[in-house]
């Protein structure tokens, strides 16, 4: 059932988009491009829109800020023993919503009941290693694992893992209803953690909420009702580069995470990972993202993001001693080999995909379906889902390691073809003490996924916002992820 927050939310948003472009009650402007920015039944499945909305209104024991990184909220301090398999939280003084004091038991209950909560998602995945969670003396509490995890600060840090009890929610915002729309208003410092002050509300403002669509929002920053717009992904950027921002500017992030094909299923000329390699290897992936001009791009043939932190180098990028003239010629070859063996194909195969139908993801189709039909393979749009045989995937990376990119692919999710083979070395890896061996595992996980072919990588995702000049409170980060409590400050 949707907590009453879900449903505020969601009312909220709706009347939001009538209000747009209305700034005249003091309000700081922000949309997101996300015309599905809802917290949904299950309370976890959040757009990027919602994880941002989730993330203002419910803190976990601690947050990201506008950079990114890592800062106190429910938890003031922390620290990590035993080699990094337990991490101990000491609370902030203060009280649930509802009066009852901030207490380890029943922060002890809330983190358990979020971690339940995230059970059969990518998310819960990331948890596994989380054995016991303890209420200590007073306001301490202590996270075991069952292995190091030198990201779980990273993975708390997440708006799914934010903790609620009884009405009211914990974090430094309140959603309100007002003038038809939806505003999100500061709480006193009193009840974010931070000492009395007396001209707080001086140096806060208001943030109205809006859920647009990519052209509504583009027009309503070039209008100069809506002061920053979040979630811009590649299939809106044609519409940025039509027109000038003479009051704005474009804002890239240096987004880390998956953006590539996954393989829904393996049939025709898709049974086999020699002939997924033949598409794979057909790629010019450069020339994939030339058309939309965005400076610093780097194409990539890996499932995990080259240059992590701890990266060994064990797994390269694949041919690159070869020209693309080169592999398209192996990989018609195989793709002609196959064929000769079919008794029913007389046409080129046909493979479905399933992709939006924005500007930019026009421009990405038309060049994914050229390259391939140099090939001999014929690349249409798929309806739904159903009818799909390959899948878009662009999602943002949680934390910075092999670990989330692989757990993507998770066979438990039942997202697309997978690799049991895969999975299971992956839990090798939670499993092993030694952090060399445990490195070693993972990379030859990401070989195996790699070798599989269910997966063809472009390279990293795109994420761009419009943000005006005069804004602060808004740093491009790795995680695409910009705090709206950071942008309701005015700065002294």
């Amino acid at each position: 059932m949707a907590s009453r927050s879900s449903t505020l939310l969601v009312s909220g948003l709706a009347l939001a988009l009538a209000g747009c472009g209305s700034s005249d009650d003091g309000a700081f402007d922000v949309a997101f491009i996300d015309s599905d920015v809802n917290l949904f039944e299950d309370g976890v499945r959040l757009s990027a829109g919602g994880q941002h909305v989730r993330a203002a209104i419910r803190s976990g024991l601690v947050a990201l800020d506008q950079d990114g990184e890592v800062v106190p909220a429910l938890a003031d301090r922390w620290n990590v023993t035993e080699n990094g398999r337990i991490f101990v939280f000491r609370l902030r003084d203060g009280n649930w919503p509802d009066g009852e004091a901030l207490s380890a038991d029943s922060v002890r209950i809330a983190l358990n009941r979020a971690i339940r909560d995230l059970r059969g998602t990518s998310l819960g995945l990331d948890l596994a290693p989380v054995t016991d969670v303890r209420a200590m003396a007073g306001r301490v509490i202590e996270i075991r694992l069952s292995s190091a995890v030198p990201n779980l600060l990273q993975l708390l840090a997440q708006p799914e893992l934010g903790l609620h009890r009884g009405e009211g929610e914990t974090g430094p915002m309140v959603l309100r209803l007002a003038n038809d729309s939806s505003v999100l208003e500061m709480k006193p410092p009193e009840q974010r953690g931070l000492p009395l002050s007396e001209d707080w509300q001086d140096y806060v403002r208001p943030v109205q909420i809006h859920a647009l669509t990519a052209t509504e929002a583009i027009e309503g920053f070039e209008d100069g009702g809506i002061e920053v717009v979040l979630g811009g992904r590649i299939g809106a950027m044609p519409l940025v580069n039509t027109g000038p921002l003479s009051r704005g500017t474009v804002r890239l992030d240096p987004a880390i995470g998956l953006f590539g094909v996954h393989v829904r299923r393996a049939n025709g000329v898709l049974e086999t990972s020699e002939l997924r390699e033949a598409l794979a290897m057909a790629l010019d992936r450069a020339a994939l993202l030339e058309p939309f001009n965005i400076g610093g791009w780097q194409a990539s043939t890996r499932v995990v993001t080259p240059g992590l932190p701890g990266d060994p180098g064990l797994v390269p990028e694949r041919w690159a001693d070869r020209s693309i003239d080169e592999l398209r010629e192996a990989a018609a070859a195989r793709i002609a080999e196959w064929r000769a063996g079919q008794e029913d194909i007389e046409a080129m195969p046909r493979i479905a995909m399933l992709i939006g139908d924005e500007p930019g993801n026009d421009i990405l189709f038309r060049e994914l379906a050229a390259q391939w039909r140099l090939i001999g393979v014929e690349l249409v749009r798929a309806e739904s889902r159903a009818e799909a045989d390959l899948l878009i995937v662009d999602r943002i990376a949680r934390y910075a390691a092999p670990r989330w990119f692989l757990n993507q692919f998770n066979c438990g999710l039942e997202r697309g073809l997978c690799d049991d083979d895969v999975d299971f070395l992956v839990g090798q890896a939670l499993d092993e003490d030694n952090v060399e061996r445990r490195t070693y595992l993972l990379a030859e996980a990401e070989a195996d996924l790699t070798l599989s072919n269910i997966y063809i990588p472009f390279g990293p995702p795109i994420r761009w916002s419009l943000v005006r000049g005069n804004v602060d409170g808004f740093s491009g980060n790795l995680w695409a992820f910009h705090p709206l409590s950071d942008l309701a400050v005015i700065p002294k």
